[in-house]
């Protein structure tokens, strides 16, 4: 297959690389590094089956050659990232995807759209099924994540209903593992990057807000295996075991055996105060599940993280 995937210097994306290309696939990453990082991608620069295009996809339109599948995970993902860069975020959720999404129309390639938890908001049903239509603020600082990616869902479903397009729409639960970056903003290299230097783990509010955490690898194979399934709706992806935010930092402290304290934070503006996936349809549809458990992922992030920043 030739892949394009848009984001592949990312998190997420780069170990997407990494599956396709031991796969024997062609691969071609489009990225500008806005938040990407080159160096995750690096190892692969000397394939033939491997190609790198540093270029804002909101300006792609047209690209040499056929295509396969996209897989379009192009966006700030952080909260860090996507404050930072508001007007970013929405442009290639908007711009982005639709410039994708011709591509993948004039390629007669399938469309997989990484989409996000945050379409539920601060959801007020629990655990959250792909019915749920969410809470989420139109003018809250988060909703430029939030809606973006509600509208990147509309308009990949809009080319299904109009063009008959093959697309496939994930929606992806708190995701962690090796490549996060220490400073991204999300809590889980948060707290082992100032665990394993033992300074204060920053928690928000009282930490009662609930997160389910999915390692990479097992987010990898939910997503490859979405790609593979001719199915457009939007399916969950992610760990529906759930831990409250000073669980996390428990575990976190005694894996990293750090003397960490704890600094108590103002909750920000529209965090959600539960998040858990409910992922029968993934069973049902994909026959995926989660195998790698909170303890063994993070064993192996903090693990990557205590090698990468000594």
């Amino acid at each position: 297959m030739r892949i394009l995937i848009t984001g592949g210097a990312g998190f997420i994306g780069s170990h997407l690389v990494d599956y396709y290309v031991k796969n024997d696939d062609e691969v071609v990453v489009i990225d500008n590094l806005l938040t990407g990082v080159e160096e995750n991608i690096r190892q692969h620069y000397k394939r033939d089956n491997f190609r790198f295009v540093n270029q804002d996809v909101c300006n792609v339109y047209k690209f040499q050659g056929d295509f396969d599948l996209i897989l379009h995970l192009a966006c700030p993902a952080s909260p860090v990232d996507y404050l930072e860069y508001p007007i970013e975020t929405l442009r290639v959720l908007s711009f982005g995807t639709y410039s994708m999404l011709e591509l993948a129309r004039t390629k007669n390639a399938v469309f997989l759209l990484a989409s996000t938890s945050e379409v539920y908001g601060d959801p007020q049903v629990h655990p959250q099924k792909e019915d749920y239509f969410g809470n989420v603020s139109l003018i809250s600082p988060r909703a430029v994540y939030d809606e973006g990616k509600r509208f990147a869902e509309a308009l990949t479903f809009s080319y299904y209903r109009k063009y008959n397009l093959s697309v496939r729409i994930v929606r992806i639960f708190n995701t962690y593992g090796e490549r996060m970056r220490s400073g991204d903003g999300r809590v889980v290299p948060t707290f082992i990057s100032n665990a394993l230097n033992n300074k204060a783990l920053p928690i928000f509010g009282d930490g009662s807000q609930t997160r389910s955490f999915c390692h990479v690898e097992d987010m990898v194979q939910g997503i490859v295996k979405a790609a593979q399934k001719d199915y457009p709706m939007p399916i969950n992806l992610g760990n529906p075991l759930e831990y409250t935010i000073l669980q996390l930092a428990d575990i976190v402290k005694r894996l990293c055996g750090s003397n960490s304290e704890y600094k108590f934070l103002p909750l920000p503006d529209a965090d959600p105060k539960k998040r858990r996936p409910d992922i029968s349809r993934a069973k049902e549809v994909l026959k995926w599940q989660p195998e790698i458990n909170l303890e063994e992922g993070l064993k192996r992030t903090i693990k990557w993280l205590r090698r990468k920043h000594g």
